[in-house]
Protein backbone atom coordinates (compact mmCIF):
# COMPACT_ATOMS: atom_id res chain seq x y z
CA UNK A 1 0.00 0.00 0.00
CA UNK A 2 1.19 3.53 -0.80
CA UNK A 3 2.19 5.66 2.16
CA UNK A 4 -0.09 8.59 3.03
CA UNK A 5 1.80 11.70 1.93
CA UNK A 6 0.25 14.07 4.47
CA UNK A 7 1.66 12.16 7.45
CA UNK A 8 5.31 12.31 8.50
CA UNK A 9 7.32 9.36 9.89
CA UNK A 10 5.84 9.97 13.35
CA UNK A 11 2.27 10.05 12.01
CA UNK A 12 1.89 13.82 12.36
CA UNK A 13 -0.02 15.77 9.74
CA UNK A 14 2.05 18.10 7.57
CA UNK A 15 1.85 19.92 4.26
CA UNK A 16 3.75 17.99 1.58
CA UNK A 17 6.92 19.70 0.31
CA UNK A 18 6.57 19.97 -3.47
CA UNK A 19 9.74 22.04 -3.98
CA UNK A 20 11.51 19.33 -5.96
CA UNK A 21 8.56 18.44 -8.18
CA UNK A 22 8.63 19.47 -11.83
CA UNK A 23 6.31 22.22 -12.99
CA UNK A 24 3.86 20.61 -15.41
CA UNK A 25 0.42 21.41 -16.75
CA UNK A 26 -2.05 19.76 -14.40
CA UNK A 27 -5.76 19.39 -14.88
CA UNK A 28 -8.64 17.72 -13.05
CA UNK A 29 -12.33 17.25 -13.75
CA UNK A 30 -14.88 16.50 -11.02
CA UNK A 31 -18.59 15.80 -10.88
CA UNK A 32 -21.59 16.11 -8.55
CA UNK A 33 -25.35 15.79 -8.91
CA UNK A 34 -28.18 17.50 -7.09
CA UNK A 35 -31.30 15.35 -7.31
CA UNK A 36 -34.57 17.19 -6.73
CA UNK A 37 -38.29 17.15 -7.33
CA UNK A 38 -39.27 17.57 -11.00
CA UNK A 39 -41.10 20.79 -10.05
CA UNK A 40 -37.91 22.21 -8.55
CA UNK A 41 -35.91 21.36 -11.67
CA UNK A 42 -38.60 23.00 -13.82
CA UNK A 43 -38.52 26.14 -11.66
CA UNK A 44 -34.73 26.37 -12.02
CA UNK A 45 -34.63 25.76 -15.77
CA UNK A 46 -37.52 28.11 -16.54
CA UNK A 47 -35.93 30.94 -14.53
CA UNK A 48 -38.95 31.08 -12.24
CA UNK A 49 -37.08 31.14 -8.93
CA UNK A 50 -37.70 34.32 -6.97
CA UNK A 51 -34.00 34.41 -5.96
CA UNK A 52 -32.96 34.80 -9.60
CA UNK A 53 -30.70 32.74 -11.86
CA UNK A 54 -29.87 29.79 -9.62
CA UNK A 55 -27.47 28.21 -12.13
CA UNK A 56 -25.46 31.42 -12.58
CA UNK A 57 -25.08 31.86 -8.82
CA UNK A 58 -24.02 28.22 -8.38
CA UNK A 59 -21.47 28.59 -11.21
CA UNK A 60 -19.88 31.66 -9.60
CA UNK A 61 -19.89 29.94 -6.19
CA UNK A 62 -18.06 26.95 -7.64
CA UNK A 63 -15.44 29.12 -9.31
CA UNK A 64 -14.87 31.09 -6.10
CA UNK A 65 -14.64 27.88 -4.09
CA UNK A 66 -11.95 26.41 -6.36
CA UNK A 67 -9.89 29.57 -5.87
CA UNK A 68 -10.20 29.28 -2.07
CA UNK A 69 -9.67 25.54 -1.62
CA UNK A 70 -6.47 25.96 0.42
CA UNK A 71 -8.42 28.05 2.95
CA UNK A 72 -10.97 25.24 3.39
CA UNK A 73 -8.83 22.07 3.24
CA UNK A 74 -6.05 22.44 5.84
CA UNK A 75 -3.12 20.78 4.03
CA UNK A 76 -3.83 21.93 0.46
CA UNK A 77 -1.30 24.21 -1.19
CA UNK A 78 -2.50 27.64 -2.33
CA UNK A 79 -2.51 27.37 -6.12
CA UNK A 80 -2.38 29.83 -8.99
CA UNK A 81 -5.21 28.39 -11.08
CA UNK A 82 -5.19 29.35 -14.75
CA UNK A 83 -8.64 27.94 -15.57
CA UNK A 84 -11.75 27.04 -13.62
CA UNK A 85 -14.99 26.08 -15.33
CA UNK A 86 -18.25 24.95 -13.78
CA UNK A 87 -20.89 23.48 -16.07
CA UNK A 88 -24.42 22.84 -14.78
CA UNK A 89 -26.66 20.67 -16.95
CA UNK A 90 -30.28 19.82 -16.17
CA UNK A 91 -31.13 16.12 -16.55
CA UNK A 92 -34.91 15.69 -16.76
CA UNK A 93 -34.75 11.86 -16.59
CA UNK A 94 -32.80 11.95 -13.32
CA UNK A 95 -34.60 15.09 -12.11
CA UNK A 96 -31.20 16.51 -11.31
CA UNK A 97 -28.66 19.19 -12.06
CA UNK A 98 -25.40 17.55 -13.15
CA UNK A 99 -22.30 19.58 -12.29
CA UNK A 100 -18.97 19.09 -14.06
CA UNK A 101 -15.94 21.16 -13.12
CA UNK A 102 -12.51 21.62 -14.64
CA UNK A 103 -9.44 23.13 -12.97
CA UNK A 104 -6.07 23.70 -14.65
CA UNK A 105 -2.68 25.19 -13.83
CA UNK A 106 1.02 24.92 -14.49
CA UNK A 107 2.49 23.89 -11.17
CA UNK A 108 4.03 21.36 -8.83
CA UNK A 109 0.89 19.77 -7.40
CA UNK A 110 -2.43 18.52 -8.70
CA UNK A 111 -5.79 20.26 -8.78
CA UNK A 112 -8.17 17.42 -7.85
CA UNK A 113 -9.17 19.07 -4.58
CA UNK A 114 -9.95 22.34 -6.36
CA UNK A 115 -12.15 20.56 -8.91
CA UNK A 116 -13.96 18.63 -6.14
CA UNK A 117 -14.41 21.78 -4.07
CA UNK A 118 -15.87 23.63 -7.04
CA UNK A 119 -18.36 20.81 -7.70
CA UNK A 120 -19.46 20.44 -4.09
CA UNK A 121 -19.83 24.15 -3.39
CA UNK A 122 -21.83 24.61 -6.60
CA UNK A 123 -24.06 21.75 -5.39
CA UNK A 124 -24.37 23.26 -1.92
CA UNK A 125 -25.31 26.60 -3.47
CA UNK A 126 -28.07 24.96 -5.50
CA UNK A 127 -29.32 23.32 -2.32
CA UNK A 128 -29.18 26.59 -0.38
CA UNK A 129 -31.07 28.55 -3.02
CA UNK A 130 -33.80 25.90 -3.43
CA UNK A 131 -34.20 24.40 0.05
CA UNK A 132 -37.25 26.54 0.79
CA UNK A 133 -39.17 24.77 -2.00
CA UNK A 134 -37.52 21.31 -1.85
CA UNK A 135 -36.01 20.19 1.45
CA UNK A 136 -35.53 16.63 0.14
CA UNK A 137 -32.84 17.41 -2.43
CA UNK A 138 -29.86 15.04 -2.38
CA UNK A 139 -26.28 15.84 -3.32
CA UNK A 140 -24.77 12.68 -4.76
CA UNK A 141 -22.14 11.18 -7.08
CA UNK A 142 -19.32 13.51 -5.94
CA UNK A 143 -16.17 12.21 -7.62
CA UNK A 144 -13.03 12.99 -9.58
CA UNK A 145 -13.60 12.08 -13.23
CA UNK A 146 -10.13 12.65 -14.60
CA UNK A 147 -6.71 14.00 -13.76
CA UNK A 148 -3.77 14.87 -15.99
CA UNK A 149 -0.18 15.86 -15.36
CA UNK A 150 2.50 15.23 -12.82
CA UNK A 151 4.42 12.06 -12.08
CA UNK A 152 1.33 9.83 -12.00
CA UNK A 153 0.25 10.96 -15.48
CA UNK A 154 -3.25 10.64 -16.90
CA UNK A 155 -6.06 8.93 -14.99
CA UNK A 156 -9.76 8.57 -15.94
CA UNK A 157 -12.45 7.05 -13.75
CA UNK A 158 -13.65 3.65 -14.89
CA UNK A 159 -17.29 3.24 -15.88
Amino acid sequence: MTKLTHLDDQGHAHMVDVSDKAITVREARAYAEVVMLPETLQMITSGGHKKGDVLAVARIAGIQAAKRTSELIPLCHPLMLTKVSVELEPDVEKSAICITTLCRLSGQTGVEMEALTAATVAALTLYDMCKAVDKGMVITQVKVLEKKGGKSGHWIIEG
